[in-house]
C-alpha cells in the first residue's frame, strides 16, 4: 500500500511538473509571437512614413531650391531605410530619417508660401500623425519585451527558459543624439 501511495506521489508530481511547462512554455512563445508582430507593427508605420516622404519632397523642391543639402539628406535617410533588412539597421535608418525631417520642417519656418501651402500642411500632419503612432508602437513593443524578459528573468520562468534556449531582448532606444534639437543656420 505504502509503495501504491509513493507512486501516485510521484506521478502527481510529474503531471504537475508536465503542466507547468506546458504552461510556460506556450506563454514564452507567445510573448515572442507578440514581439515579433510589435516590431512589425514599428515596420509597418516607418514605411508608411517612408511612402510620404516622396510627395513631401516634391511639395517642399519649388520653394527650398536654396537648401539642396536638406532635401538630398531626407533622400538619402529614406532611402536607407527602404533598403535596411535587420531591426537594427531599420532603426538607425529611422532615426537618421527622423533628424533630417526635423531639419526640414525647421528650415521650411523661413518660407511662409511653403508653410501656407495646403498640400504641405496636409503631409506635415500625415507625417505627424505616423510618427504618433511609430512612438506608440515603440512602446507596444517594449512593454512586450518587458513582459518576456519578466517572465524568463524570474522563477519559475527562468528554469524553463533556459532548457527552451531563450534569452532577453533588447529594448528600442532612441539615441542620444536624436534627443537633441536639429542646428538649423542661415
Amino acid at each position: 500500500m505504502g509503495l501504491l501511495v509513493i507512486g501516485i506521489v510521484v506521478i502527481l508530481i510529474v503531471v504537475v511538473f508536465a503542466l507547468i511547462f506546458w504552461s510556460y512554455f506556450n506563454r514564452i512563445i507567445r510573448l515572442e509571437n507578440r514581439i515579433d508582430n510589435s516590431w512589425a507593427q514599428i515596420d509597418v508605420q516607418l514605411r508608411r512614413r517612408a511612402d510620404l516622404i516622396p510627395n513631401l519632397m516634391d511639395t517642399v523642391k519649388g520653394y527650398m531650391k536654396h537648401e539642396k543639402e536638406v532635401l538630398e539628406n531626407v533622400t538619402k535617410a529614406r532611402t536607407a531605410l527602404m533598403n535596411a533588412k535587420t531591426p537594427q539597421k531599420n532603426i538607425d535608418a529611422d532615426n537618421m530619417l527622423t533628424g533630417a525631417l526635423k531639419t526640414l520642417f525647421a528650415v521650411a519656418e523661413n518660407y511662409p508660401d511653403l508653410k501656407a501651402n495646403q498640400n504641405f500642411l496636409n503631409l506635415q500632419d500625415e507625417l505627424t500623425h505616423t510618427e504618433d503612432k511609430i512612438a506608440y508602437s515603440r512602446q507596444h513593443y517594449n512593454d512586450t519585451v518587458l513582459s518576456f524578459n519578466n517572465t524568463i528573468e524570474t522563477f519559475p520562468g527562468l528554469f524553463f527558459a533556459r532548457r527552451m534556449g531563450k534569452k532577453t531582448r533588447e529594448m528600442l532606444q532612441i539615441p542620444e543624439a536624436s534627443r537633441e534639437l536639429p542646428k538649423v543656420s542661415f
